[in-house]
């Protein structure tokens, strides 16, 4: 079996954070069951633009493979009767929605508890399901400026920037599986279920880690450096060669040694020099790093590189998201698979990082909306052909055209 197999999660979920917190659970296992609303096309990044056809879309189905799909309109009471029934039989719920917005569709647990309770509810929401910010909608962009992370973002004498990927909404649906695998340890052990209350704002805010301690307990201010450098390791920036840019960096002085030895200037790791320690590098970081400018300007990245990488000294070019894609290592770690898909044909994609053991996940398609139905409400809901066509009549699944 794989590692999951045995775990099933209903998923009120929607755009990137949320499914992408759950595309690793589906991959190692787990059966994930998108209920999709409906009255407003299912899940929006079904027509996130510009790689999007009607109802498919590369964004879509980047978040979602491994997954099965239904329509069902929990504001109808017959809709809300067929999620509890896939509730009973399931071990979690799990969504991402505005803060209040758990509570007032009933997705908590002390909602869902009277029918199973074991479950397991986890919400990723914006902000919370509790404080003053409870009701706003949270996004990315908006939660990179309100953490500080922008300010923090970018040369001196810019503009505050963002990063170039949605790291609150990723590194949220991260936290957001590793609360519901914590939930579910505990209810398969204790039998009793909880809500897991986690949000984009609360990780936003923890990722500022060691910064914040030093403002919180020293009265540290961050300040942003210029080509990207460690606010305490010198050197350890990116350099721009003759051709381009790469970064070096020093995190120990075991590799400052050997940098000043590949620069031909062994003497600046040795006792009496400015730059012999980590303390007088920082002290002296403008006049070291000038003196790096000056010397990686005058050869190619290839040619530091290859004076780097023998020496051990941590380094790397930095690539395009096209030379990023053709790196070597990325195809010897298994980490690009394919799928098949009716309007793509094969779809190439990036495999979860997360290795569990030595299988080999498998990888099907992003659902079709509502394609799995049949299937969900006859194994999942126990429902035979004459409940399901009750169900239809009455709108549980969408507008009777």
């Amino acid at each position: 079996m794989k590692p999951l197999q045995d775990i099933r999660i209903i998923s009120l979920e929607q755009y990137g954070a949320g499914p992408f917190g759950s595309v690793h659970l589906a991959d190692l296992g787990a059966d994930v069951i998108k209920i999709e609303d409906p009255s407003v096309g299912g899940d929006v990044g079904r027509y996130v633009p510009p790689y999007h056809e009607e109802e498919d879309s590369l964004f879509f189905e980047t978040f979602n493979r491994n997954k099965r799909s239904i329509s069902l309109d929990i504001k109808t009471a017959e809709g809300r009767a067929v999620f509890e029934d896939l509730v009973r039989n399931a071990d979690a719920v799990y969504s991402n929605l505005r803060g209040d917005v758990p509570q007032k569709i009933g997705i908590t647990y002390d909602q869902l508890k009277h029918l199973n309770p074991a479950i397991v509810c986890c919400s990723l929401t914006g902000f919370g399901m509790t404080g003053p910010r409870q009701q706003e909608p949270g996004y990315d962009y908006v939660l990179q400026g309100l953490a500080g992370w922008m300010e923090l973002t970018g040369e001196p004498d810019g503009p505050p920037t963002k990063s170039g990927l949605s790291l609150v909404d990723f590194s949220g649906g991260y936290v957001a599986a590793v609360a519901l695998l914590a939930g579910l340890h505990a209810a398969k052990r204790d039998g009793i279920g909880m809500d897991c209350d986690v949000s984009l704002y609360d990780t936003a805010m923890a990722m500022l880690t060691y910064p914040a301690t030093w403002h919180l307990n020293a009265g540290y201010t961050p300040q942003r450096t210029s080509h990207s450098a460690h606010p305490s390791l010198v050197p350890f920036q990116a350099f721009e060669a003759s051709d381009g840019w790469f970064v070096v960096g020093c995190a120990k002085e075991k590799f400052w040694v050997r940098l000043a030895a590949v620069l031909g200037h062994p003497e600046w790791a040795q006792p009496g020099s400015p730059y012999a320690t980590f303390s007088l590098r920082q002290q002296h970081q403008g006049e070291l790093t000038a003196e790096l400018d000056a010397i990686f300007r005058t050869g190619t990245v290839e040619h530091w590189l290859s004076l780097c990488y023998p020496a051990s000294i941590p380094c790397g070019p930095i690539n395009d998201v096209e030379q990023a894609l053709k790196d070597e290592h990325l195809a010897a770690r298994n980490m690009l698979v394919t799928t098949e898909h009716p309007r793509y044909g094969t779809v190439t994609q990036l495999a979860s990082p997360v290795r569990v053991g030595a299988e080999v996940p498998t990888y099907v398609r992003a659902p079709q909306r509502n394609e799995h139905a049949h299937q969900v409400l006859t194994e999942v809901a126990g429902y035979d052909e004459a409940r399901i066509a009750e169900l239809r009549a009455a709108g549980a699944f969408g507008a009777v055209t």
